[in-house]
């Protein structure tokens, strides 16, 4: 069965987008919108997996909402929604809770890491959500994600579960004329090498809004002052930078700075060698600064703007869970039939 060629991604508003939610993500959401049909999504159900202050979750819907539109992705062509406003996500997710197995779950890694030690003590919510991440995505029948490497073990749960569907129900998909299978296998589509954007405190670390110093990222809210001295401040090493890539290995932070520059500029590594290798990191780093502070400037005033208006993101919101719900619902009752509930 050929599947519409459709994108779902989402991201999880639990505050302080900075420089690796971006490069990482958002921007290459932004690429993506030329060559597919895009839903991307707020994913708040996820957010609650662990504790979220009610005030603070409404405020960071939005923001998410602000970064997507400030960044360059358009609401009219394509779908920008909040996952709670759209029912289907929680329904699919019940039935896929019982066709994903418990082996599937206990291999995930990014539940043991959330976890930590006190894994008893972690929600149900948090085991459970690569199965809710699944209907997510399978609800639009959506045939590409972006991922980071990351997220790469949940969308091969995403494909196990589709798969398992597909067998176990193949007689049923069949007598309803729904073709040979239901869901897609959706297929990745990952980063370039710049989608991993470290701390600038420390080139081992990943950029992360809950590491204690601010230093340590650029949110897409600051500005241009505050974008220029965390540049500044960024750690380096003494030696000049290297002119060719070879040369970054062992240097986590010159690799970090290198990389960031590559993705801003939408060059590569290399490049960016070419031009500043051989030279002190005084004068790249300069270079840096002016670059971050034309490509991420007119981002943070544009969220601030939004911000400022949260009405309208709600109507955005509004919009794209009406239109999300169109193709949601029309899933999930094929689903529902498939699995043999009266509706």
């Amino acid at each position: 069965m050929e599947f519409k060629q459709r994108v779902f991604s989402g991201v999880q508003p639990t505050g302080n987008l900075h420089l690796g939610n971006y490069l990482g993500a958002i921007k290459r959401f932004v690429e993506l919108q030329d060559s597919y049909d895009c839903i991307y999504c707020v994913v708040d159900m996820h957010a609650i997996t662990v504790w979220q202050d009610p005030a603070e979750l409404k405020k960071q819907i939005r923001e998410v909402t602000a970064a997507f539109i400030a960044a360059g992705i358009d609401p009219t062509r394509h779908i920008v929604f909040n996952q709670s406003q759209v029912s289907a996500h929680a329904e699919l997710a019940w039935v896929f809770n019982c066709v994903a197995r418990l082996g599937w779950l206990n291999r995930m890694t990014q539940f043991k890491d959330k976890a930590g030690k006190d894994r008893e003590n972690a929600s149900v919510g948090l085991y459970a959500y690569p199965n809710l991440m699944a209907a997510d995505i399978l609800i639009y029948r959506a045939t590409h994600v972006p991922v980071g490497e990351d997220q790469k073990q949940h969308l091969e749960l995403t494909r196990d579960i589709a798969q398992k569907f597909n067998n176990d129900f193949g007689p049923s998909i069949a007598a309803h004329g729904l073709g040979e299978s239901f869901f897609p296998l959706t297929e990745p589509l990952i980063g370039g090498p710049a989608a991993r954007v470290m701390s600038l405190r420390d080139g081992a670390k990943k950029m992360s809004k809950s590491d204690p110093s601010d230093l340590s990222r650029i949110n897409l809210t600051d500005d241009a002052d505050a974008v220029a001295s965390k540049i500044r401040k960024a750690k380096t090493d003494p030696e000049p930078l290297p002119s060719e890539a070879d040369g970054l290995k062992g240097r986590p932070e010159a690799e970090n700075l290198v990389g960031i520059y590559a993705a801003l500029a939408g060059s590569e590594k290399a490049a960016v060698l070419a031009e500043f290798g051989g030279g002190q990191f005084s004068t790249f780093k300069a270079a840096l600064v002016d670059l971050a502070v034309a490509k991420l400037g007119p981002i943070g005033g544009e969220m601030k703007r939004l911000m400022d208006d949260p009405a309208h993101i709600d109507a955005i919101l509004r919009d794209g869970a009406a239109r999300a719900r169109v193709i949601a619902d029309e899933t999930l009752g094929q689903v529902k039939d498939i699995v043999g509930f009266v509706r």
